[in-house]
């Protein structure tokens, strides 16, 4: 076959080839020649091709591929063209190694105070000051009798150091493991895109990575194209461009006008074959990643993105320096005045080294304060949290493509899903059927229809569909035959072979290129037609699409001898109440199959599409059934016990879609509830202008639960609508399923965007924050499982880590001012802040889920992230430790009769008397952990505690270390040798804490009017209608006709802007989304809200937050949706129906000629005048959007 395929080379003539020789590995065409060829556009390239090639063929000979066969499925010759012409792939940037990741951990400003006193204590410990002085200098050395223990002094610097080191390693760990795995799923999201491609003449699906310069590709609706290329053949193909040149028009691609389609760009309309000219680095989408450093800006984002979270560390650091400050000068006023006012010393020289050793040691106990009191390991919590999730989702089906869509999942109130693929199986079939005026209600024999009957339907059929669909023989004894492409063309082929007849030898004898030309099909269309040329001739166009559509475009249909009579709009009624309306009852799709003769003399204007595609003939109506998933009605279940509403969105007949509706269970007899056309929707959601009303929307939404016949501008408004509402109890969260195309503006918009992995286009994947890789909606159900647990496991973690935090700085403050030194010493604080921060996270963030998750409601936007039990649990535990700490404090050596250890002198020996507080506090931490896996006041705090093996190895694991310490620690940790007597007191008192947790959980929350919830902001605070309206008013006609280049400026400005939600969920609350995002600014709310008015005041630190839903990082990540690149071809209202011009002339007036400025072009109409500019889609998406005052700079 391949030589057969290579061989058609030769038949030409080799005059066409004068310059063959010179050219590297025997091809017609250097790599260079290639790229400056990609460079050219429309007319310009074209000529360029003709004169250098010939035409598209010559190009084809030149790089010995074949039109119509491709290449040979050779290894040899397609590592050959690898090697002259490059990979598709694009090389990413190199990843930090783990020395620069440990370079970065040591930027912490904690751990460099902590290095700098470590250092200077260790200096001065090494300084002995002669001896006869000492006793001037006061009791400095006394207790330090034993020569050996003052030698000692260097071990409390060196193990602060060491530890240091410790918390550095793992900081660096941890960031490099997050990077390989953020790597590696970026990788499997690489090597799930695949490609179609024609090789030895068959179809083939390869990866993206293997395409070769050569290869002859097939593009089609959807698409994301992976490489540059020369149209071959195009039926109506347009592509939308705007990712490289800015433009958002779509622009039409032919072989005969503008054949050139670069990589990076969307198949909006239509379908065609390429030959592949440019690969990787020498693709335009190559080459402008070539100028940025491949791969630079996930590196800038990473910056952006650490920048914004030390701004929110800051905050809780600058709570903890405060803190330690205060300790600091508290310690040191003591010493002065207790020194040199109540015992009369004066400041010798010689004992400058022993003060200055004493400032050192308040200069620690300040600082470790300091870092127990900054909570640097909610960031870390987070990250082990999601990656554990995003790992173990993808058994279940989802590959999670933003780490953040993970958790927002968890708090989803409502699911607007896809009915075709996602609640049904996707695989079609027709059952019944109209054909010559009889209803057959399942496939009617061969020879019951008339011969011109049955030949008109198999020509319509074979023809008017795309050749890539096909019926392909099952690959197993028994099995199903496979379908190959569009499902609901392949429904129809499969009627063809039920009706004992073949497609094949009808598209044989008709190829594609033959076709004269096609319509293909889109949303606005709901139809497809092909027209071929007779052998008289004339044309004959078929069409087939929405029966409901197509039939008022019919004016004849075929009788029962195949002859056809006049079919009135009064035969249309009768035949949508006996035929349509039944079928649909019963669940099916109809689909109507027509056609059309045109003599030779009277050729139309094909451009003209309303005027050819009338006047048709109708053949055949069919019923598709899609049969509902069998998992399907469970899943819906589980949903709407967890809170969730389900709506169907679909572009089917609205009784279709309300018997799979009911076949699903979203509609349930007896409730109270709307099915919509997405033509009554616009019409109850719009004022007399056409303008869409919140007020009006928020009438409809909630009962909505079947949208149908709906528009890709319906679904996006919806979606938008329930996002933006603020009726009810709370704020909605959305998830949106979709798979075509057309769907990427909702998806974009919803709070999480789920794309389907089969049947999705990559536009779609592109958009979405999740792919579902087996297109199933219970796989949604079980990301809404693991969404909740993720809120779940980060509230745990809190819980546990505030209990630490607040009680630690307690200790540490309280205990330095009233005994002038910290109970927990530095390093015992250090090695605390290591089991609560990285240990506690890895034992609580990565607790499994269970199906107990989906029996609650779903927080919603506006839930604080510390509940009321949860601040309950806090403080009790919280006063549990500081009342068993202070009083081993003060009377713990009475009690244990061990000597006391307070105020002892600089570098005395441990004390077994802090010895014993230290081990209290940690087996208190200990057995808290254990409480901390409950966070809704559930009694057993056990349950489950084996289902997750990593949370008892950490516990048993700090238990043995902390046995170690304490034993063996010696005076590196401060510590001296307990009795087993003294450890089991300790430990007596770690297990009160699970008494004292059930005595917790008795008290009921509802009594304790007085706890916050914390994390909440101020009050609701958004711009009003009226504000929105003069803010919009501000962009007058000169700003209006900015020039492109600004478009793009206002493209990244849209994004910005989609960070700024987090402004207003500051505002609101300390919602999840968003708040976890911010490191531990959601701690910094803990302690003072007041940082929203700072937020409020400053623009820019508004615009450098991190947002709630896609974060900084897909900055250039993904393509844009702005609504308008689909609002030139989408009427508002369905004008469809050719007899309805009263409803047109009710529409608002099309969008303005300046097609070209995002700025105005917006999915909501503007008045004539254009005085008055619509909430456009680049300024303000939002209410409330502090870019007003952006706007009339810009």
């Amino acid at each position: 076959m391949g030589d057969m395929a290579n061989s058609s080379i030769e038949f030409h003539p080799k005059a066409q080839q004068p310059r063959e020789a010179p050219h590297a590995g025997g091809f017609g065409c250097t790599l260079a020649e290639l790229r400056s060829l990609m460079e050219l556009r429309g007319a310009e390239a074209l000529q360029k091709v003709q004169e250098a090639y010939g035409d598209v063929s010559g190009l084809c000979r030149r790089l010995k591929t074949s039109p119509t066969e491709g290449l040979a499925n050779n290894a040899n010759d397609l590592e050959k063209r690898r090697q002259i012409y490059g990979q598709n792939f694009i090389p990413p940037k190199q990843p930090k190694t783990f020395l620069q990741l440990v370079w970065e951990a040591l930027q912490d400003v904690t751990l460099i105070i902590l290095e700098v006193a470590a250092i200077v204590s260790l200096g001065l410990s090494f300084y002995a000051p002669p001896g006869e002085e000492s006793e001037a200098c006061g009791n400095v050395s006394a207790g330090a009798e034993d020569e050996g223990e003052a030698e000692a002094g260097w071990i409390e610097g060196a193990a602060i150091l060491l530890s240091v080191t410790c918390v550095v390693l793992v900081t660096a760990f941890n960031d490099w493991s997050k990077e390989r795995q953020f790597r590696g799923l970026q990788s499997r999201i690489e090597q799930e895109q695949r490609f179609s491609v024609i090789r030895d003449g068959q179809l083939l699906q390869v990866p993206v990575a293997a395409l070769v310069v050569g290869d002859i590709a097939q593009v089609k609706y959807g698409d994301l194209l992976p490489a540059d290329g020369v149209l071959i053949q195009g039926n109506d193909l347009k592509i939308d461009e705007s990712s490289l040149t800015g433009e958002s028009d779509h622009v039409r691609k032919s072989a005969d006008k503008d054949p050139m389609l670069l990589s990076g760009t969307h198949v909006m309309e239509g379908s065609g074959r390429m030959v592949v000219t440019a690969v990787g680095v020498n693709s335009q989408t190559g080459i402008i990643f070539t100028l940025l450093g491949a791969g630079g800006e996930e590196e800038e984002k990473k910056d952006k993105k650490g920048k914004q979270q030390d701004g929110a560390l800051e905050s809780s650091q600058t709570k903890g320096l405060v803190m330690s400050a205060i300790t600091v000068i508290i310690l040191v006023l003591y010493f002065v005045i207790e020194t040199f006012v109540v015992d009369g010393r004066v400041w010798l020289a010689e004992c400058t080294p022993i003060y200055v050793q004493y400032f050192v040691k308040f200069f620690i106990i300040g600082v470790t304060v300091l870092v127990v009191a900054v909570p640097e390991g909610l960031p870390l919590a987070v990250t082990i949290s999601l990656a554990y999730s995003v790992k173990k989702m993808m058994r279940d089906n989802n590959l999670v493509r933003h780490l953040d869509a993970c958790e927002t999942m968890g708090n989803a109130t409502a699911i607007c899903s896809d009915k075709t693929g996602t609640l049904t199986t996707n695989r079609m079939t027709v059952v019944q059927s109209y054909l010559g005026d009889t209803h057959y209600k399942e496939v009617p024999a061969p020879i019951t229809l008339t011969p011109k009957i049955l030949d008109l339907l198999v020509h319509a059929i074979s023809i008017n569909s795309a050749y890539t669909t096909k019926i392909l023989p099952p690959e197993k004894e028994g099995a199903l035959p496979r379908q190959v492409g569009n499902k609901t063309e392949c429904a129809l082929l499969g009627f063809v072979l039920d009706l004992k007849r073949d497609f094949q030898p009808v598209r044989e004898q008709i190829p594609e290129d033959k076709l004269y030309k096609v319509y293909t099909f889109n949303s606005v269309r709901k139809s497809m037609s092909t027209v071929i040329r007779m052998p008289d001739g004339g044309f004959r166009l078929f069409s087939k699409g929405a029966s409901e559509i197509l039939l008022k475009k019919c004016t004849n249909i075929l009788n029962s001898n195949g002859d056809p009579r006049g079919f009135r709009p009064r035969d249309r009624d009768d035949m949508v109440k006996k035929i349509i309306e039944p079928m649909a009852c019963d669940g099916l799709r109809t689909i109507c199959i027509a056609y059309r003769d045109f003599s030779a003399a009277q050729e139309p204007d094909w451009d003209n599409e309303n005027e050819v595609v009338g006047d048709l003939t109708c053949i055949a109506v069919v019923g598709i059934e899609d049969p509902v998933r069998p998992e399907v009605p469970e899943a819906i279940r589980k949903c709407q016990r967890a809170g969730i509403t389900v709506r169907m969105v679909t572009g089917d007949n609205i009784n279709t879609a309300r018997a799979i509706a009911a076949k699903c269970g979203i509609i349930q007899p007896g409730e109270d509830f709307l099915c919509l056309e997405g033509k009554e929707f616009n019409r109850r959601i719009r004022n007399e202008k056409g303008e869409i009303e919140q007020e009006r929307l928020d009438k409809v939404w909630p009962k909505l639960r079947v949208l149908a016949r709906s528009s890709p501008t319906d679904k996006h408004t919806l979606v938008k609508g329930i996002i933006d509402s603020s009726t009810g109890e709370q704020r909605q969260v959305v998830a949106v399923t979709g798979d075509g195309t057309n769907d990427g503006p909702a998806l974009k918009k919803a709070d999480v965007g789920f794309a389907m992995g089969i049947a999705g286009t990559d536009v779609a994947k592109e958009a979405s924050d999740i792919i579902l890789t087996d297109d199933n909606f219970t796989s949604i159900v079980k990301a809404v499982m693991w969404g909740r647990n993720v809120y779940d496991s980060i509230s745990k973690f809190l819980q546990f880590q505030l209990t630490v935090n607040v009680v630690a700085v307690i200790v540490a403050f309280t205990g330095a001012c009233i005994t002038q030194d910290s109970p927990l010493k530095a390093v015992q604080m250090l090695w605390v802040n290591l089991i609560m921060d990285t240990f506690a996270s890895l034992a609580l963030a990565t607790e499994p889920p269970t199906e107990s998750l989906l029996l609650r409601k779903p927080y919603g936007r506006d839930q604080p992230l510390i509940s009321r039990t949860m601040m309950k649990n806090i403080l009790g535990h919280a006063a549990y430790q500081l009342s068993i700490i202070f009083t081993l404090l003060f009377v713990g050596e009475l009690f244990f009769d061990v000597d006391s250890g307070r105020n002892a002198p600089l570098h005395s020996p441990p004390s077994e008397h802090y010895t014993i507080i230290f081990n209290t506090f940690v087996m208190m931490q200990l057995f808290n952990e254990i409480n901390a896996r409950k966070i809704h006041g559930e009694r057993n705090v056990f349950h489950g505690i084996f289902s997750n093996p990593i949370f008892c190895t950490i516990v048993l694991g700090t238990f043995a270390i902390q046995i170690v310490i304490v034993q063996f620690g010696g005076k590196p940790f401060s510590c001296c040798p307990l009795s087993t007597e003294q450890w089991l007191w300790c430990l007596f008192v770690g297990v009160g804490e699970l008494v004292w947790g059930q005595v917790i959980a008795t008290i009921p929350t509802s009594q304790l009017k007085c706890l916050k919830e914390a994390g909440h902001g101020s009050g609701k605070d958004e711009m009003t209608d009226e504000e929105l309206a003069e803010g919009e008013e501000e962009i007058d006609h000169a700003e209006r006709e900015l020039r492109r280049g600004q478009i793009l400026w206002f493209r990244g400005l849209n994004r910005i802007q989609t960070q700024m939600e987090v402004v207003s969920t500051f505002k609101r609350s300390g919602s999840f989304q968003g708040a976890v995002r911010r490191r531990p600014s959601v701690l910094s709310q803990l302690h003072d809200i007041r940082v929203v008015k700072a937020f409020r005041s400053s623009l820019y630190e508004g615009l450098e937050k991190p947002e709630s839903k896609t974060s900084i990082h897909n900055f250039m990540a993904t393509p844009e949706f702005l609504i308008n690149d689909y609002t030139h071809n989408i009427p508002l209202i369905d004008d469809t129906d050719v007899d309805e011009n009263e409803e047109r002339l009710r529409a608002p007036p099309p969008p303005s000629p300046n097609q070209n400025n995002n700025a105005i072009d917006s999915g909501v109409y503007l008045t004539t005048h254009g005085t008055k500019s619509a909430t456009s889609s680049v300024f303000s998406s939002r209410p409330g959007s502090p870019l007003h005052s952006v706007e009339t700079s810009l």
